[in-house]
């Protein structure tokens, strides 16, 4: 804005628009990476305790502070076992995937209740051999699990049930004797995601309700004089031609809505809470009784909100496979 001594620009992308609330929630990973290697499920998911800050290693090579201490906040995850409670085909069609068939676990857990009627006298096996014989025709298998918020800090008992897409392998046989392999079993965070990886995280962000164009927008309040209002944008528009353009600042929601991080590097994967929890547990959360990890940098989303994470999608190319080295972590 030419009229300001310092640089302003419009706060918000316009490649949002139209910037209405999330219809649910909990956030949604829409689409999946390739994965070249063993058959493995691309994504996990845990609940947001807080934020922290540690003392690391700075290990890129480029970096002018290479080989030396730098304090980074990060991002502490609750994250209990997955349950894989079933799994999902697909074929290819022209409209995109369509479902074949769907296969469930006979000894569902009973919090799961809360989400769906319990099927009562289920035959596994049955179902699983009427997906075998459309193999031929799967463009992709998916693993159905939901989450066990009882051993989490999370103050709730209904779990959440969504799906992860499974890559690598030789081919779709494999990928299916995969999610047979693991249906009906727990799966931690150490068997699919490592130290140092980058992963990509969907969730929803802290809502604010409904706000003016100057909070929503960062538009410059007029003067004392202005007719009208000071906190709203000067014209809407010319008056040719007779509508109004979609870039111009104008109250609605702001915050709760989908967004995506990409590449969040996994500083580490621990097995107990109590090395991370501190005294008191985490602010407007709890106590971490079992597995979390510790991503660094911000996350979107507030407070026992679920993460969902995947595999990232477009990682960095020259970034060190390894975590770095903690020297220290605050409690």
């Amino acid at each position: 804005m030419g009229h300001r001594k310092r640089h302003a620009p419009k706060r918000g992308s316009l490649a949002y628009l139209p910037r209405g609330r999330a219809a649910h929630p909990v956030g949604k990973i829409k689409t999946w990476p390739s994965w070249i290697g063993p058959p493995t499920l691309l994504g996990f998911a845990g609940y947001k305790a807080g934020m922290t800050h540690v003392v690391l290693i700075e290990d890129h090579e480029h970096s002018p502070f290479y080989g030396q201490e730098r304090v980074m906040a990060v991002t502490v995850l609750d994250t209990p076992p997955l349950f894989v409670c079933g799994m999902r085909t697909y074929e290819s069609t022209p409209y995109g995937l369509s479902v074949i068939g769907e296969s469930w676990f006979s000894d569902l857990n009973s919090d799961l209740s809360r989400v769906f009627p319990l099927p009562k006298d289920y035959n596994t096996s049955v179902t699983l051999n009427m997906l075998k014989e459309s193999i031929e025709t799967t463009a992709e298998v998916r693993a159905i699990v939901h989450t066990q918020p009882i051993l989490s800090g999370v103050t709730r008992r209904k779990p959440h049930l969504f799906e992860v897409k499974i890559g690598g392998g030789e081919g779709i046989q494999e990928q299916f004797d995969y999610a047979n392999s693991i249906l009906g079993k727990e799966i931690r965070a150490t068997d699919i995601l490592k130290n140092g990886q980058f992963v990509d995280t969907g969730s929803i962000s802290i809502g604010k309700g409904f706000q003016g164009p100057v909070k929503r927008w960062g538009i410059r309040i007029l003067q004392d004089k202005s007719r009208g209002t000071k906190r709203g944008v000067g014209a809407i528009g010319p008056w040719k031609p007779h509508h109004m353009f979609y870039t111009v600042p104008r109250a609605g929601q702001l915050g709760y809505h989908q967004r995506t991080d990409y590449n969040k590097r996994i500083l580490k994967i621990g097995e107990d809470g109590d090395e991370i929890t501190p005294p008191g547990g985490f602010i407007r959360y709890g106590i971490i009784r079992g597995d979390y990890m510790i991503i660094q940098g911000s996350i979107t989303g507030h407070r026992k909100n679920l993460i969902k994470m995947r595999y990232a999608i477009r990682s960095p190319v020259n970034a060190p496979s390894e975590a770095p080295a903690l020297s220290y972590i605050r409690r």
